[in-house]
């Protein structure tokens, strides 16, 4: 058994790769959040992450004890992660996070792991496994040798398609994955401009020595849940009466917020008028805001909102009523936790999105799919749905990127990305106006949008 001095030594010669690891991992987790860390070495991983209860199994007893040391907040275990069982440890309550750091290569079961873990976990959990790219391998092995790097036990050889295919049939769907470290040793400037820059460029971050995912439980359940419908309206006029005669019927208990924001039409006193005449199964609420923008708009209706389920539907109408109850459903069924709308799939005029629109929205949806390792198609869609609870974890956390979004999409998307959830697209028949005009302003809000995409970029991909 290797010495607790030769232990950390190996570590100390790492640190320019330990310190890269857990720059990903405070990316990749929120704060407060209880988590369980399976092969948590010395603990300090797990500590960085400021866990609400953090717990850290590790098989080595030296290296438990060092743990214990160095992190006596935390709560580590000296036992094989293979033989885990909820009697092992001071709590009964599920785990936020679950992470899996370099060790699958030595478990002898993988899928049987995968499948233990749903007894530590709820429905809202993250996995998040890291673990070396095996181009690496010779090279790492090498270092072995040389006494640069900790004799390691018979390894598998998981190559990303194999854990992602483990996951799979063990009842977990990947969510997003990426690379990181190009070079894992400290050379002064070197180290730190290829690991923030260059491993993150298309050509190269195949050769990034970690691979890392995130994973959810897949949904078993179909829940049932009450829906708020925001309509944020400035110069609507003409188009409030026919958003609630052409609102669908959910089959679930159903809230329309209207929010008008500076009109220089009648919009309000529209809104009025349909308030006070509506006779029918919806709750219909109405607020004036007093800020600017659509996103102060929107997060006005979602702190007033009672429902479950938060949805957007833009008062121009051009993405159609009858078009949400598909959003609803694929909340529901667990298919997704975050629904985007998607208006470049079907056919549309060029009345309804120019061409110099279509090919902004394109390149807004590239830029995204690179920035947040999810695809999407059309990230400046209006009409977006998901939970009021993850809502409000969004919102504490909204800090993180900055509140300067006068749109609240990239806000959201933003936020649904650093929360983990499962983001998915619904395609929508985009339609024309049939009353007044664009608000958008599309030179000066394109600028900003870029602005926002630049400062994502160093928050989620050149991590410094």
């Amino acid at each position: 058994m290797e010495s607790t001095h030769n232990k950390l030594h190996y570590r100390n010669l790492n640190k320019t790769y330990y310190q890269d690891l857990e720059k990903i991992h405070q990316v990749l987790i929120p704060e407060g959040q209880r988590i369980l860390e399976l092969g948590c070495g010395v603990g300090d991983l797990l500590s960085s992450l400021k866990p609400s209860y953090g717990v850290g199994i590790e098989i080595d007893l030296e290296t438990a004890n060092i743990a214990r040391e160095r992190h006596k907040h935390l709560h580590i275990y000296n036992l094989d992660a293979e033989g885990i069982t909820q009697t092992n440890f001071n709590t009964s309550e599920p785990f936020d996070i679950i992470i899996i750091n370099n060790t699958l290569n030595t478990i002898n079961d993988v899928q049987a792991l995968f499948v233990k873990l749903e007894e530590f976990s709820h429905c809202q959990t993250r996995l998040v496994i890291s673990f070396h790219n095996w181009l690496w391998q010779p090279l790492l092995k090498l270092s072995e040798k040389v006494g640069q790097r900790e004799p390691q036990p018979p390894e598998s050889w998981l190559t990303p398609g194999d854990i992602s295919n483990l996951l799979d049939i063990s009842g977990w769907e990947v969510l997003k994955h990426g690379h990181r470290c190009l070079v894992p040793r400290n050379i002064p400037v070197i180290s730190s401009f290829a690991n923030r820059w260059l491993s993150q460029l298309p050509l190269l971050e195949n050769f990034d020595l970690t691979h890392w995912m995130i994973a959810r439980r897949r949904p078993k359940e179909h829940k049932e849940a009450s829906i708020s419908i925001v309509i944020p309206a400035r110069n609507e006029s003409g188009n409030i009466s026919s958003a609630i005669k052409r609102m669908p019927d959910f089959g679930l208990p159903t809230e329309v917020i209207f929010v008008e924001g500076h009109s220089n039409d009648d919009t309000w006193e529209e809104i009025n008028r349909v308030c006070a005449d509506y006779e029918g199964p919806l709750a219909i609420e109405k607020y004036r805001q007093t800020g600017k923008g659509k996103a102060d708009a929107v997060w006005l209706a979602f702190e007033k909102a009672k429902g479950d389920i938060l949805m957007i539907l833009d008062a121009d109408l051009t993405v159609r009523p009858e078009d949400l109850p598909v959003f609803v459903r694929t909340l529901l069924e667990g298919n997704g936790e975050f629904v985007n709308g998607c208006r470049l799939v079907y056919p549309r005029t060029n009345l309804a999105m120019p061409l110099l629109n279509t090919l902004a929205n394109r390149f807004f949806a590239a830029v995204f799919s690179w920035l947040l390792r999810q695809r999407f198609k059309d990230t400046l869609c209006g009409t977006k749905v998901l939970w009021k609870k993850d809502y409000q974890r969004l919102k504490d956390g909204r800090s993180y990127f900055g509140d300067f979004d006068p749109f609240g999409d990239f806000d959201l998307l933003f936020g649904a990305s650093k929360l983990n959830l499962k983001i998915v697209e619904v395609p929508v028949r985009y339609q024309e106006r049939i009353y007044g005009s664009s608000n958008i302003s599309h030179f000066k809000e394109g600028l900003v949008l870029a602005k926002m995409c630049f400062i994502a970029a160093k928050k989620l991909r050149f991590i410094p």
